[in-house]
């Protein structure tokens, strides 16, 4: 995604990173989680925050002094990938996740002093080398936890990125460190919601006294349904209203509130809670 592309699909994030950086001291948050579908996008966000933090030309997306191009190559001295395959101790050699030899490795290389914002991007790589999101598994408690004081208290001029696809997925004590930021998905992909689009199209518009039929209505489709699939198309419906209201910023809210809302029905289906005790929790949450 061109850097231009970026500021035009997200403009709320932008407006807000740019107001940060143009401030007295670039206050922005040292430790900023990203988290949603769309991986791509959030290292695309993050790398476009590099530029504009280490830029020192024009001040555009289409900037071109010397580290605009280096972070449009992916090739800055400063702005490091960090995944189970990027910047790794030669003597490394694990292979499936950040390891502890490499988190030892970030807090030396943070000691020696840097002329640029050094901006570190945590994520995960899958076998064709694609990012995609962190989790307890690729990043686990023992290499979080070693680095935990120096997301705390970073060098000067350092920010760290975190990218998944929901915060659940993330150690506790990394989310507390960080500002958290939903990353709506803008990819042009079918996100199908044909069992759930009678029972979901004018949820938001439903009175309390309204909610008993539309947990009904979702409770017999959960049984009809494997309640995975109902509860996924129900994200994707919600993130369909984010698409095409993405510049309401109250709704936008709103919507963001559903959709954890639905993800943790579906963590606690997992779990094998009662289906009915799930829906009837979840319809309340979702009818205000």
């Amino acid at each position: 995604m061109h850097f231009s592309e970026i500021n035009e699909k997200y403009p709320f994030l932008m407006k807000y990173f740019n107001n940060g950086i143009n401030s007295t001291g670039k206050n922005i948050a040292h430790c900023i989680l990203f988290y949603g579908s769309d991986i791509q996008a959030q290292y695309d966000l993050a790398l476009e925050v590099a530029r504009m933090l280490n830029c020192t030309g024009d001040h555009t997306p289409d900037c071109q002094c010397l580290n605009c191009r280096w972070i449009r190559e992916n090739n800055h001295p400063a702005v490091l990938t960090i995944s189970k395959v990027d910047n790794k101790p030669s003597d490394d050699s694990s292979k499936t996740v950040i390891s502890i030899d490499q988190a030892r490795m970030i807090k030396n290389d943070l000691l020696v002093t840097s002329d640029y914002h050094r901006v570190l991007i945590f994520c995960d790589k899958d076998k064709e080398g694609n990012v995609a999101g962190l989790n307890q598994l690729n990043f686990q408690a023992d290499a979080a936890n070693a680095l935990l004081k120096t997301f705390e208290e970073p060098p000067s001029n350092t920010t760290f990125f975190f990218l998944t696809k929901d915060k659940s997925d993330m150690i506790t004590t990394v989310v507390s460190r960080a500002q958290c930021f939903y990353v709506p998905s803008m990819q042009d992909e079918d996100r199908d919601f044909e069992f759930v689009k009678d029972a979901m199209d004018g949820y938001l518009e439903l009175e309390r006294n309204e909610v008993l039929d539309f947990n009904d209505k979702i409770l017999d489709l959960a049984k009809m349904i494997d309640p995975q699939i109902v509860f996924t198309q129900m994200q994707n419906y919600i993130e369909f209203l984010l698409k095409a209201n993405i510049d309401n910023l109250a709704l936008k809210v709103r919507l963001i509130a559903d959709l954890k809302a639905i993800e943790k029905a579906k963590q606690e289906n997992r779990l094998n809670i009662n289906i009915q005790t799930i829906v009837e929790t979840l319809s309340f949450k979702l009818i205000l």
